[in-house]
């Protein structure tokens, strides 16, 4: 499936409405942040065959992945995000799976392939993210042409940028916030 002809639809009104909340938190960081989440969306989607069965929590989760960054100013922002989800969840009742939202969340920076519960869809958006992360070096079985055109319907907008500069403010250093986010994320 990861070579066929990728879909990109380039309106999500779900992850609009789920991050206009956080505009003024993330800031400068905004445009950037909200193509991430949109290339890493499309690219779990994919994945997974378009199911709309999961499309809602995907894009729920995704929208959220990285977020506190910005709402905690915290590198190790993992826990962050999933508490964030979680308690929005709840707030608004969209009666997502707040086990499966967090799952998703806590596992996106693992290295090696995620094997477990809801294994599909937390390993689709895993993959997704390191294609995204790696500024498409690493594919995850994704084609070139695939990652270029969505590449081109949401561009980069700075957003790896402010990853570095986010660890050198939070970290006082570019290379010690590197390992520092490299501690508090990645997984094995």
């Amino acid at each position: 499936m990861s070579n066929l002809a990728i879909q990109i639809k380039t309106e999500r009104p779900r992850i609009e409405e789920l991050l206009a909340p956080y505009r003024d938190v993330i800031g400068d960081d905004y445009a950037g942040y909200r193509n991430h989440v949109f290339r890493t969306v499309t690219y779990a989607m994919h994945f997974l065959d378009g199911d709309l069965d999961v499309e809602t929590t995907v894009e729920t989760a995704m929208a959220y992945h990285d977020i506190g960054l910005w709402t905690d100013r915290e590198l190790a922002y993992l826990e962050p995000s999933e508490a964030v989800v979680v308690a929005d969840n709840e707030k608004h009742g969209w009666g997502l799976d707040p086990d499966l939202l967090r799952e998703i969340i806590h596992w996106h920076h693992k290295v090696y392939r995620y094997r477990g519960a809801h294994e599909r869809v937390i390993e689709a958006c895993r993959k997704a993210d390191w294609i995204d992360a790696s500024m498409g070096w690493i594919r995850k079985g994704m084609s070139r042409s695939n990652v270029a055109a969505v590449e081109a319907a949401f561009p980069n907008e700075g957003f790896h940028k402010s990853l570095l500069r986010l660890a050198k403010d939070y970290g006082g250093s570019t290379l010690i916030g590197g390992i520092r986010v490299t501690r508090g994320i990645v997984k094995w």
